[in-house]
Parts: structure tokens; C-alpha cells; sequence
């Protein structure tokens, strides 16, 4: 039986990055950054000096005499990892060549490289993208004879992102399917059938995807004592960012790596871990102790971000969560100037109203310039009202939480139906609509309107007293043929009788009559789509016309503007307000932050509190908490008390329960009125 010692140094290495630790760090960091190898596990607060931490731990390691080939340094985006290399490369005068570090994925395709024939592949290998595996899973499909257009069976894309949620969360496909998919648990075998086949394509054409770099590099250090051994020698010290991230895979991959040493420095916050929808699992930071029975836990809380009022208000949130390392934020900077407000508005049209206006005194008042300002929300359908109005008052914005409302495709696809009833001589609404059936692609649908051009209606620019009258006479492919037909009996329900129908009543037809199933099978965030169809409607009640309704929607979408101003004002170079999800607003920070939409059933969301589940209900309070953190200066957290319409009827909204958890004497309730 083997036994460790290990030596203490009788005189410490000179310090040839000539860092003053005790002077460049605080206190909670210097004892992080100067530990002992080990495990450690450092639970690093909002706005604290995370990065900070890890950088200077990687200079001290190689004070300390680490060879910069020893140390493995894992992020999971390049980003961050280009940034800790450079703030390494400023404190340490050294060449760090030899030192790993880059996110899982990469460091996986690097060690694969070079062992990739022990898996079968040669070290050539291709990688997947996006693309590429929607092109491969067509070819799968193809092979296995799986009709997969129009309705009934998942897309390629969809198909890839179950797989990656079967490799990432370990969970079987049978349970994803019934967990996340279950209108197409009757399609679970051909699915199977369809997941083998992608891995012997794979194998077969010597390529792998994102996935394959975590699990096969995984796979290949597990079967292989030899390998295995070779990095854990290699990597003597391995250090994680934001380690509450991490999946079961990546988990294991760590591990392994440090199950030699056990040199393993993880860096991250449970409280902000809100990822578990593509995999991370909270519990390999909640159970990091219980895997490392020695680790020593350093807390950083101190924060150089906020004002101590928004801080209060963080602590207060988060506080009631269970599942969770306890911790305070304590602020450096000084007491700010305005006390976090609560704000109640009438509906979600006078939100956008208030948010626009409140933004407009902060520039031309207080001086703060647009792009210090951000708007955050829980979904990214909560935005459409604040984008029309922003657009209105002519403010620049971006959003990152994907495309400007009205240029999202299933928003698309829904009015291509009402514009070309609006519309007879629309060819691109025409064939938008029917190269969503099965069996139609583009020589087919150029055909069909052909067909429909050549009818009386087209010329004349007349509305028909029967749109099925006229189309079910069209020849169509045989697996189009029964979508073909619901396709024109929904145009007879767009237009009853040759009157047009309103804006609302087309939406519902279209999305009930075909476009809900044909959601299902294209997109993976299907509930999110859906409830932007939904506000959709909501939002076209406001109109009776529905030819000022398309136009609305065109002047609000620059795919459908022209092309040559939406270049111009792609290339002002002007601030802008962001407007984001709070998930992809993680790890930024503005001087002031609108939170909108914070109403039960908007955040948390309905589907949260209506599942009853304290595991994600505790994740939407995370999610709040991130929320807050990215304020420095000042905080508004808007409510709407009613939403006039929706897809269900009218009903009154109440404010998040998240607000319970604040004290009353920590916010102003502002009391918005219209002149």
C-alpha cells in the first residue's frame, strides 16, 4: 500500500513575478489565492473578483515553482479564457506556452487529437457544427426512410438537441422524451433508431460533434489506464471557473483528471446557477465537500460592483433559498444616491410607456449614457411591447436575447398566412406558407404558384368566396396532400365568405389549425414560441384593420425594411440600451437596470409554480438574484397589475412572491399616474 508525503519547502522560491499579494488582494482572496494544494472550493459572490482570484492563483502557483505545462486552467467560453490568459501573461514574465487552458470543449478536442485512434476515429477527425449536424441527421433520416417535413416527427434540429440533452444530463432518451417531449413518446423507437444511426454515421464518416469532445475524451481516460495516468501526472494543479455550471460529464472529466494530486482549485457561486435546462448540475458544487472530504471552502463576498442598497436587497432575495452555500455580500463603494424601486403599472403596454420615459430622463437628466442601461426579463416574448415603443421614441437598442421580435421565424411564418390573403400576388408569403408542408421543396412550390398565379383571383387581386375551392384542384405531391388540404380550408377561415377576417381570429386559425403541431416538431424551445404567438394575438387586438396590422409588423422588422437603411443604421456607431434575457446577462453588469415583467406567472414563470417543484422554483429565486447583481447604480423592478388580454382571457397579474422576500423598508414603491 502507497503512502503520500508531502515535503515543505525549507525556503520559498523567489518570486519572480514580483507580485505583492497581500497588497493586490483582499483579504478573503489572499487566503484563496495562497492555500496549499488541494482541493478547494471557492464560492466567489456576485461583482467579487472572481477572474481576479483565478489569475492569481495561477501566478502564485508558478511563484510557487509550478511548471506552466502542469497547470490546466478549464473556462466554458473562449472568451474567458483568452481573457484569464492575457491578465496571467501581464502578471507572470514568463513564457506560458506550455499552459492549458480553454473551455472543456476545446481542451477535449485537444487531448483527442491526439489519441484519437484509440477510439476508432484517426486524428484528422472532423468536427461538427450546428449545420453539420442537421446535414448529417437529414442523410440518417434519408437512409432510415423517416419523413420528417411539415408535422409529426421531430426536425434535425430538434433531433440534435435531444441527443446533446441525453449526453449532457446522462438522463436516457426515453426519459427525455416524457420529461421535455411527450407528443412524440409514439415516434420513441424511430427516434432510437434514428440516434443509433447518427453515432455509426459519425463513426463511419470520422467526424464528431461539441458532445463528443466531453464524452469521448471522458470515455477514452476511463478505458484507458495508460492515457489516464498520463494526465493525471501532466496536470498537477487544474483549476475550474464557474464550476456551478459544470454537467455530470465535465463533473467526472474533472475528477479523473485530479484523482492523482487532487491539486483542484474550483471557483464558482451556487447562487447564480441557472443553466440545469442544458445540463449543469448545482449539486457538483453543493457536494464538492462530500466528494473531497479534505477540501478547505474560501467565501469571497466582498463586492465592488454595487451600492450597498442593492446588495441588501440581493442578500434578502436569495436568503430564502435552502439549497445553497449562505453567504453576504458586502459593498465597497458607498451608499448610493436613490433607494431600489418597486414599481406597479396598469398593464404591459404603460410598462413600455414608463421604462421609455424613465430612460429618457436618466440620459438627458442624470447623464447616463444609453448603453449603461439595460432592460432585463425572464422570456424573451416579455420584450415585444417595450421594442415597439422604443422604436417609436426612436432610441437605439440591442438585444441579445435573440431577434428583434417581429424577424423571429415561427412570427414569420405565421403572417406569411395573412399577408398573402391580404396580398394575392405575394409569391414569397406563398411559398413561405408551403415549403412548411412535407414533400414540397422549392421546384415544387414555384410550381404551385405557378398554379395560383395563373388563377382569375391572382390577376384581379380579389379575395375568393372559397380559397379550398380553388387549391384542392392543385396537384400536389402525395405527402403533402392532406396538409395541402388543411392548408386551404385555414386561407377559407383567414378570409370567410371573401371578407377578411381580424388580425386575432387569423392568428388563432393559423396557429390552431396546423401551425401549433408544425412548432412542436421544428423548434426546441417550443413553450417560449408559443407564448410569443400568444402575445402575438394579444398584440393584434389593437388593431381592427389588418392591412395597418402587416404594416406594423414590416416597419418593425428590419429583415422586411429595406435593406440598404437597415445597413446604414447597422453602422451607426451610436450607444444603445441592451435589452436582455437575465440568462444571457449573466456575468455583465450597467449602471441601471430595468427588470420587467416581475409578476407571478411571468417570474416565476406559470409553468414553475404550476409543476410545484422546490428544485425549480429555488433556480427562478437564482435567476432574481442574478437579476439584481448586475445593477451597480440603480434598480427598477416593474410589475404589471393586469394583462388585458391573453391567450386564456382576461386576468389580473400579482406582483413575483420574489418581492416578499425583500423587506418593505429596503424599496420605494413608486406610484406611476398619466397625465
Amino acid at each position: 500500500m502507497a503512502r503520500d508525503y508531502q515535503m515543505n519547502r525549507s525556503t520559498p522560491l523567489a518570486n519572480a513575478s514580483g507580485i505583492n499579494y497581500a497588497a493586490e488582494l483582499n483579504e478573503q482572496q489572499l487566503l484563496a489565492v495562497t492555500s496549499r494544494p488541494g482541493p478547494a472550493l471557492v464560492i466567489a459572490g456576485a461583482g467579487s473578483g472572481k477572474t481576479r482570484t483565478l489569475t492569481h492563483r495561477v501566478a502564485y502557483l508558478l511563484d510557487q515553482g509550478a511548471q506552466p505545462g502542469s497547470i490546466l486552467l478549464l473556462t466554458f467560453t473562449n472568451k474567458a479564457a483568452r481573457e484569464m490568459m492575457e491578465r496571467v501573461s501581464q502578471l507572470v514574465p514568463q513564457d506560458l506556452s506550455a499552459l492549458w487552458t480553454g473551455t472543456f470543449h476545446s481542451i477535449g478536442s485537444r487531448i483527442l487529437r491526439r489519441h484519437a485512434d484509440e477510439l476508432g476515429f484517426t486524428r484528422s477527425f472532423s468536427i461538427l457544427d450546428r449545420d453539420d449536424q442537421k446535414a448529417m441527421l437529414k442523410t440518417v433520416l434519408a437512409d432510415l426512410k423517416i419523413e420528417v417535413k411539415g408535422k409529426g416527427f421531430p426536425k434535425p434540429d430538434l433531433l440534435a438537441t435531444m441527443f446533446s440533452m441525453v449526453v449532457n444530463t446522462e438522463v436516457s432518451l426515453d426519459d427525455i422524451i416524457e420529461e421535455s417531449y411527450e407528443y412524440f413518446a409514439h415516434k420513441l423507437e424511430d427516434i432510437r433508431q434514428v440516434q443509433l444511426g447518427y453515432e455509426a454515421k459519425k463513426l463511419a464518416t470520422n467526424s464528431m460533434d461539441f458532445d463528443d469532445l466531453l464524452v469521448r475524451t471522458l470515455n477514452l481516460l476511463q478505458d484507458n489506464e495508460e492515457l489516464r495516468g498520463l494526465y493525471q501526472r501532466k496536470f498537477k494543479h487544474v483549476l475550474v471557473d464557474e464550476y456551478q455550471d459544470t454537467n455530470s460529464v465535465q463533473s467526472k472529466l474533472i475528477n479523473l483528471l485530479v484523482s492523482k494530486h487532487k491539486s483542484l482549485m474550483v471557483v464558482g457561486d451556487d447562487a447564480q446557477s441557472i443553466y440545469s435546462w442544458r445540463g449543469a448540475d448545482m449539486r457538483n458544487i453543493l457536494a464538492f465537500e462530500e466528494h473531497y472530504p479534505d477540501a478547505k471552502v474560501y467565501k469571497i463576498e466582498t463586492n465592488y460592483r454595487s451600492v450597498p442598497e442593492i446588495l441588501e436587497i440581493s442578500n434578502a432575495a436569495i436568503r430564502a433559498n435552502t439549497e445553497q452555500y449562505e453567504k453576504e455580500l458586502r459593498a465597497v463603494r458607498e451608499g448610493g444616491q436613490m433607494t431600489p424601486a418597486l414599481v406597479p403599472i396598469e398593464n404591459t403596454s404603460m410598462q413600455a410607456q414608463f421604462v421609455c420615459e424613465r430612460i429618457q430622463d436618466l440620459i438627458d437628466g442624470d447623464g447616463i449614457k444609453p448603453n449603461e442601461i439595460a432592460v432585463l426579463y425572464r422570456a424573451h416574448y416579455q420584450s415585444m411591447e417595450l421594442q415597439m415603443e422604443l422604436a417609436h421614441r426612436g432610441f437605439q437598442f440591442e438585444i441579445t436575447s435573440g431577434l428583434r421580435f417581429f424577424e423571429q421565424a415561427h412570427v414569420k411564418d405565421v403572417a406569411a398566412y395573412i399577408r398573402f390573403v391580404c396580398n394575392l400576388k405575394d409569391e414569397v408569403s406563398f411559398q413561405r406558407m408551403v415549403l412548411m408542408l412535407p414533400g414540397v421543396g422549392a421546384k415544387t412550390a414555384e410550381r404551385l404558384w405557378r398554379d395560383w398565379a395563373a388563377t382569375e383571383f391572382a390577376v384581379r387581386d380579389k379575395l375568393p368566396a372559397s380559397f379550398s375551392e380553388l387549391l384542392l384542384k392543385f396537384k400536389v405531391p402525395a405527402k403533402a396532400k392532406s396538409d395541402w388540404e388543411q392548408m386551404a380550408y385555414i386561407l377559407d377561415e383567414l378570409a370567410p365568405a371573401g371578407k377578411l377576417a381580424s388580425p386575432s381570429q387569423m392568428i388563432y386559425a393559423v396557429f390552431e389549425g396546423s401551425y401549433d403541431e408544425y412548432l412542436k416538431a421544428t423548434f426546441d424551445n417550443y413553450d417560449s414560441r408559443r407564448k410569443d404567438i400568444e402575445t402575438l394575438m394579444e398584440y393584434s387586438e389593437k388593431f381592427e384593420d389588418v392591412v395597418d396590422f402587416l404594416s406594423q409588423l414590416s416597419l418593425m422588422s428590419s429583415v422586411d425594411g429595406d435593406p440598404a437603411q437597415q445597413k446604414q443604421q447597422n453602422q451607426k456607431d451610436e450607444p444603445a440600451i441592451l435589452l436582455s434575457s437575465i440568462h444571457q446577462a449573466k456575468g455583465l453588469e450597467w449602471k441601471v437596470v430595468f427588470l420587467i415583467g416581475l409578476a407571478d406567472g411571468m417570474f416565476p414563470t406559470g409553468r414553475v409554480l404550476d409543476a410545484g417543484d422546490n428544485e425549480s422554483f429555488e433556480e427562478e429565486r437564482r435567476l432574481f438574484y442574478v437579476a439584481l447583481t448586475r445593477a451597480k447604480d440603480q434598480i427598477y423592478m416593474v410589475y404589471p397589475m393586469t394583462n388585458p388580454r391573453s391567450y386564456t382571457g382576461d386576468y389580473v397579474l400579482s406582483p413575483s412572491r420574489f418581492i416578499d422576500d425583500i423587506p418593505e423598508e429596503m424599496l420605494e414603491e413608486w406610484n406611476v399616474s398619466v397625465w
